[in-house]
């Protein structure tokens, strides 16, 4: 996931740029004759690198809770669509028969698509409802949140995901101004926290809808239960490559890939003796981050890593 202001897509960005397209293709290591799971398809940048490398006989799973992702499907047999969150991912390629994989994909980042979707919410340069909601099938939108939420959740939240300075006064600021004034579109919600915003007001904006958006779709949550899947789902030798765009997201992967668990290290257990050992390999010991050119082509990869692990 990335804050807009990194991907605070000027039209010349191609829905269908993907972040270090060559980088996170050369970690899967494609074979001709695999089986290989994009599941963030969005634009479908990276699949259709992916179906650039595979043989007549492979074969690619294509993953999207967004219904818009859809439009962007090629025509090419060798791809089968599933418009589900990835965090289901274990469960639809036993239904497909795909398992085991040869390589899996997430490219976590928002497309600049569904920021420039104004009716969509994510965006605060449009105006439209605030929704956010990745997948229309669920009910739960950023209205719900700041409409219902306590003080005290809300401060957590904007503290936590949004990495908000004075996230404990836009939290009493958002209980306060709601009894009065409808919260329910983007310029109402703007306008009523115009007095508090610290800054330069796009960047913080970008914080405060990044947080909404994260809880909203529980981004951190499905990541994580994907990830949970990822072992059992790969071939020996099989890779996974996951792109991050937050510093939550990238200490997740990082410390999944390393030991097979998210916590950090345990100071009690230094040598990581009460864990089992892990069914992942990384094979980039720091992060992979664009290049001077890709980040002067495309703003957006600025907030990107990429980590990639191998199945042992």
């Amino acid at each position: 996931m990335t804050t807009e202001n990194s991907q605070d897509g000027q039209g010349q960005y191609s829905y269908h740029l993907p972040v270090l397209f060559g980088e996170t293709l050369d970690a899967l290591a494609i074979k001709p004759d695999g089986v290989y799971a994009d599941l963030t398809f969005g634009g479908g940048g990276h699949s259709r690198g992916i179906l650039e490398r595979l043989g007549p006989k492979g074969r690619l799973f294509a993953f999207d809770q967004d219904s818009d992702a859809r439009r962007n499907l090629p025509e090419d047999r060798r791809i089968t669509f599933l418009p589900h969150n990835f965090r289901h991912v274990g469960r639809f390629l036993r239904l497909h028969e795909g398992i085991p994989v040869d390589g899996i994909l997430a490219d976590l980042g928002v497309s600049s698509h569904q920021f420039d979707e104004g009716q969509r919410g994510f965006s605060f340069r449009f105006e439209g409802e605030m929704d956010m909601r990745m997948d229309q099938r669920q009910t739960n939108t950023a209205f719900d949140i700041v409409n219902t939420w306590s003080e005290q959740r809300l401060h957590k939240l904007f503290e936590q995901y949004g990495e908000v300075t004075n996230a404990r006064t836009l939290a009493r600021t958002i209980v306060h101004v709601r009894s009065t004034l409808s919260l329910k579109t983007i310029a109402n919600f703007k306008a009523a926290l115009n007095s508090v915003v610290k800054g330069n007001p796009n960047k913080y904006f970008a914080q405060v809808f990044q947080a909404l958006r994260i809880e909203v779709n529980d981004e951190l949550g499905a990541l994580k239960e994907m990830l949970q899947q990822v072992p059992g789902l790969l071939s020996i030798g099989g890779r996974v490559a996951i792109i991050t765009f937050h510093s939550l997201e990238d200490r997740i992967v990082k410390n999944f890939f390393k030991k097979g668990s998210f916590e950090d290290e345990d100071p009690s257990d230094p040598f990581g003796q009460s864990t089992a050992p892990p069914l992942l390999k990384a094979i980039t010991k720091k992060p992979v981050i664009p290049g001077d050119t890709e980040l002067r082509q495309n703003p957006r990869s600025r907030s990107a890593k990429l980590r990639a692990a191998e199945r042992i």
